[in-house]
């Protein structure tokens, strides 16, 4: 299966790392995009690229072909994408000469293994290619928003206080997810239906190209595990315990879904300042839908009742400020904040020397007392600009003349 639009969608979604690599492409001769299966890449280089030729290594007649003459395609034209590219590492010594030789040539290649695309790129391409990782649709991409300017506008505190109509329903949302095949269906038993055939077509095939997988069933459970454990700090030694594997295999597992752009780790934020900080990193799903999956919950009211809810919706949060962090040239870096002593702020953006301190929390009424935490922050990190309490209700209001509540999506809208 390729990564095409689904049968119910009516019509191709226009992406926002399309518009990035169109404001860069004279600057550059080569542009690498890595991300996981299905997330969009094929069809967003199709529809968004049709200035360039383009080679997908998929496909076999094709891969023969470049396989016999790697020069091939390069000789007859100047604008290409190779899809796929790191089942053939000889095309990127191909690229490397052909942009070397003709500074007009421009190459886009992408993959689904983002440690052998990289390998390749840092070996034969170092300096020539820019890297970018695609991610599944935002909120605001389905909706069309291509520039979120809410989000920019956050550094500069500049925020009107209003009431929005709009409010999406969270928890059919988080099921749902964001992979492009979900976003229009309907019925959430097609959705799990894809996300089974997800995990075993794709997670468990690409996962034993990259590295010997020992056991199908032990690897699910390290996934099951992790994914009861999204928003919450890694323990590795417990992963292993509970799934039931050695140390070794666990950190091994983890490692896969990782370069696999399936998880991410958070790491905690830390200064000089002498204070005790937990430094262990957090683990997240870039997909919340998946982790729900994993996790056993197939319908929204068991969904609803699970004491892992609040760790699913700071996953989506999670996944919304990656991409918008993305956006940010150079690009903003996310943390976690907690004290040994049990404070915790979800998590701190920081561009440059400016701080963003955000909490997520599920509820349409938020109060003065959901903030102490970012309140505890912002007095330690005087350079923090802006705190943020992000909510499921409708209200844009300042809860301190610092500490703003939000709705999770406006930051994805303009």
């Amino acid at each position: 299966m390729k990564e095409n639009i689904s049968h119910s969608e009516t019509k191709y979604i226009k992406r926002r790392l399309a518009k990035i690599i169109r404001e860069v492409i004279e600057k550059f001769s080569v542009f690498a995009i890595s991300g996981a299966r299905q997330v969009g890449k094929s069809t967003m280089l199709i529809n968004e690229f049709t200035d360039f030729a383009y080679f997908t290594l998929d496909n076999f007649d094709t891969l023969d072909m470049i396989k016999t003459d790697p020069s091939f395609i390069f000789k007859q034209h100047n604008f290409i994408i190779i899809d796929e590219a790191q089942k053939l590492p000889e095309v990127f010594s191909a690229i490397k000469l052909a942009v070397d030789n003709d500074k007009n040539k421009r190459v886009i290649i992408s993959g689904s293994s983002n440690i052998l695309l990289m390998k390749n790129i840092t070996e034969s391409l170092a300096g020539r290619a820019l890297y970018f990782e695609m991610l599944p649709l935002t909120y605001g991409e389905i909706k069309g928003i291509l520039t979120p300017s809410n989000f920019l506008n956050l550094w500069n505190k500049n925020i009107q206080t209003r009431k929005i109509n709009e409010n999406p329903f969270v928890i059919p949302l988080m099921m749902k997810g964001f992979m492009p095949r979900n976003i229009m269906t309907k019925n959430q038993n097609d959705v799990n239906l894809w996300m089974d055939g997800y995990v075993k077509t794709y997670l468990e095939r690409d996962l034993r190209e990259l590295s010997q997988v020992d056991s199908i069933i032990d690897f699910r459970k390290v996934m099951q595990v992790l994914a009861l454990r999204t928003g919450n700090i890694l323990n590795q030694a417990d992963v292993s315990r509970d799934a039931g594997v050695s140390n070794s295999t666990a950190y091994r597992y983890i490692k896969l879904l990782e370069i696999s752009n399936i998880i991410e780790r958070v790491p905690g934020f830390y200064s000089s300042k002498g204070k005790r900080i937990t430094k262990s990193p957090k683990i997240y799903f870039i997909d919340p839908a998946l982790s729900i999956f994993l996790s056993g919950y197939f319908d929204g009211e068991s969904l609803s009742r699970s004491r892992e809810l609040g760790g699913y919706f700071e996953t989506m949060a999670f996944f919304h400020l990656k991409c918008l962090c993305e956006m940010l040239k150079p690009t903003a870096k996310i943390y976690y904040w907690r004290t040994t002593s049990g404070k915790e702020v979800d998590f701190i953006l920081e561009y440059g020397r400016k701080l963003i301190a955000i909490e997520v929390k599920i509820t349409n009424n938020p109060l003065v007392k959901d903030i102490n935490n970012l309140l505890f922050f912002m007095k330690e990190y005087p350079e923090t600009v802006l705190g943020v309490l992000l909510h499921t209700g409708q209200e844009i209001k300042w809860l301190n003349s610092n500490v703003i509540a939000l709705p999770w999506w406006w930051i994805d809208y303009a």
